[in-house]
């Protein structure tokens, strides 16, 4: 039914946090079809930044943006060329950029590389829907946030450590999690705490493989194994685990992806600088917190794509509190979206971790709220699966910041 005038304009400014919101509010404008599918890459603004620039192919692209009715920011010594090269700021709408990206594909000096590359960052920011392939299963990811269940099974691990006294609690603990709403289960032999020691393959084996074999007949959930050792891992996989979650994106153990390759299973790559024992010692200080990890999620990717692990296998973890400040933590968390650049689904472990007790104080089994609102933080800013101790409480705060984010 048509409006009525009222006599008077109402106005608004709008926040639009996605495309699928967008396209609901020019429906309720009455846009056709074709309308909608042209006008969303108009209501949707990004900034990319591009270091390390040539100034001459800086002042090209900045030139380019502005022809397409965009904008780029480059040094002030960029003009001149008195620097060698400069960090390009590029801003404008999907719909500039995305023409940006056709005039440049044809030229020279690397720019139709440039072009490839930001094609590529502009699909994998709107993805929002993955098929996540592991040896036992396929399991679609978007729907709604996963839960990631934490049962560890060492005596010095940062939180729980020590928490079970045989398998058969560890087994009961992660068939509990399960009816509390666990959609996967990270079981881990080795203790990644700041400061902890290695331990070797026969003590790790001993502590995890009986857990995952009778948790594998109980429940019907995949079973994470969380480890850097691929012979921990190629057992594991044998005994019903279906992911490896390696905190050193398999650069620990150079066989890890032959493993990973052989088995099918898919891996969860995340970032570290250093190892747990000297992580959090010496120098923490980043470039780009979220720029240099990244480049390194970017090369694990690489790696593991070519070391025949597909595409749909593949999860990233930017490591929260491995090797970083409580600031770089708090950073990253606010910025997690970016790394949807890499087009692939992201798990945020922000559970009881120390950035979090630097606020809110407390021992790790006393930073209950403070996780709760980690995790609402992650998941606003696009975590797909939340790694996490308290899966019953945390359970709650999932479904309500899902009710939110998809209201």
């Amino acid at each position: 039914m048509p409006r009525k005038s009222s006599g008077n304009c109402r106005l608004r400014c709008l926040k639009l946090t996605s495309t699928v919101e967008a396209a609901d509010l020019l429906k309720s404008v009455g846009v056709d079809a074709y309308g909608i599918k042209a006008m969303l890459l108009k209501m949707t603004n990004l900034n990319i930044l591009l270091e390390g620039i040539k100034c001459k192919v800086a002042n090209i692209i900045k030139q380019e943006m502005l022809s397409v009715g965009g904008d780029a920011a480059v040094s002030r010594n960029s003009v001149a060329c008195s620097a060698e090269v400069t960090d390009v700021v590029i801003m404008g709408t999907v719909k500039q950029i995305t023409h940006f990206t056709e005039k440049i594909a044809v030229q020279p000096f690397g720019l139709a590389g440039i072009s490839g590359e930001i094609k590529v960052l502009i699909s994998n920011m709107f993805q929002d829907r993955f098929a996540l392939a592991t040896n036992r299963r396929e399991i679609t990811i978007g729907d709604r946030t996963l839960i990631m269940g934490i049962l560890n099974v060492t005596p010095d691990s940062f939180s729980d450590g020590g928490k079970f006294h045989s398998h058969e609690e560890a087994v009961e603990c992660g068939v509990k999690m399960l009816e509390d709403g666990a959609d996967i289960i990270d079981i881990g032999g080795e203790s990644s705490r700041p400061g902890a020691e290695a331990i070797s393959v026969t003590e790790e084996i001993a502590r995890v493989i009986p857990v995952i074999k009778s948790l594998a007949e109980n429940v019907n959930v995949p079973i994470s194994i969380d480890t850097t050792k691929s012979e921990v891992a190629r057992e594991a996989l044998e005994c019903g685990a279906e992911i490896i979650n390696d905190i050193s994106a398999m650069t620990f153990d150079e066989r890890m992806s032959s493993v990973a390759k052989k088995s099918g299973a898919a891996v969860i790559l995340m970032h570290i600088r250093g190892t747990p024992k000297t992580m959090q010692k010496g120098n923490l200080k980043y470039r780009s917190v979220r720029g240099d990890i990244i480049e390194f999620l970017k090369e694990r990717i690489s790696h593991a794509k070519s070391s025949g692990i597909t595409n749909e296998k593949i999860i990233i973890d930017p490591g929260f509190g491995f090797g970083k400040t409580s600031d770089d933590c708090l950073k990253l968390l606010n910025h997690l979206n970016e790394f949807k650049m890499l087009g692939r689904p992201i798990v945020a472990g922000v559970s009881r971790k120390s950035f979090i007790g630097k606020i809110t104080g407390g021992e790790p089994s006393d930073r209950e709220e403070g996780t709760a609102a980690a995790v609402t933080a992650a998941i606003m800013n696009g975590a797909d699966i939340i790694r996490v101790h308290d899966v019953k409480k945390m359970k709650k705060v999932v479904s309500m910041a899902d009710a939110i984010i998809r209201a």
